[in-house]
This record gives structure tokens, sequence and C-alpha cells, in this order.
């Protein structure tokens, strides 16, 4: 089985101090298309999972500007806890989730904080 190098590729997805994970047009159409995910935070990580749209519950992706990004609401699940401002993240083709490392990108190396996948 190959893998599709572009789901593995890291890109940045913001944390806003109000709590708001900001994630791109591009990203939440290509991987959260229904615009509905689960977060699971996932020891220093957090793990986005797409859900099948509002019906299957979840957190509802909300179109920030007229580009087409998102945000969703996840100080909750992360308890008020983690850095804010751009985080590496990844998509993991094997566990179906958006991996987004707890770890700020202004304060650590992103490519520490993210697997080796080749």
């Amino acid at each position: 089985m190959t893998r599709d190098d572009t789901n593995t590729t890291p890109f940045t997805v913001a944390l806003r101090s109000d709590g708001y994970l900001v994630l791109s047009a591009a990203v939440a159409q290509r991987f959260f298309p229904a615009d509905t995910l689960l977060a699971m935070p996932r020891g220093n990580e957090l793990w986005l999972l797409p859900t099948r749209g509002p019906g299957g519950g979840g957190l509802l992706l909300k179109q920030r500007n007229p580009a087409g990004d998102r945000s969703v609401l996840v100080r909750e699940v992360l308890q008020d806890e983690g850095p804010t401002g751009d985080l590496p993240a990844f998509w993991d083709d094997e566990r179906g989730a958006l991996r987004v490392a707890l770890v700020s990108m202004a304060t650590a190396d992103a490519t520490t904080s993210l697997p080796d996948l080749s």
C-alpha cells in the first residue's frame, strides 16, 4: 500500500488564547468535509477525528471568514492547558485523525514533536 505524501506532510494550525483551534479552509475541507469532528487529547497531542455530520455528534467547525477558514472550540477538551499560537500537525491515515502536537512552534522545533513517517 502506498502512502499519500500530501496527507503526511506537516503543516500548522493555530490555537488561540480564547480556546479556538483554527484550521485553514483547505485543511478543513480536505479532512473534515462535514464540518464536524471529535477532539481527543492523547499524551502531548490533540487528535481530531472527522464525523459524518451534525447528526453523529461531536464539535462543529464554524466558518471564520469569507476565505472559508474554520475554527472549533477545544478549550474544554484541553482543560485550558496547552500552548497557544501556531502548532505543528499532520494527517495520520492509519488512525484517521489529524494529529496536532501540543508544542508551540515558538518554543520548540516542530519537527521533534512529529513522528518519523518515512
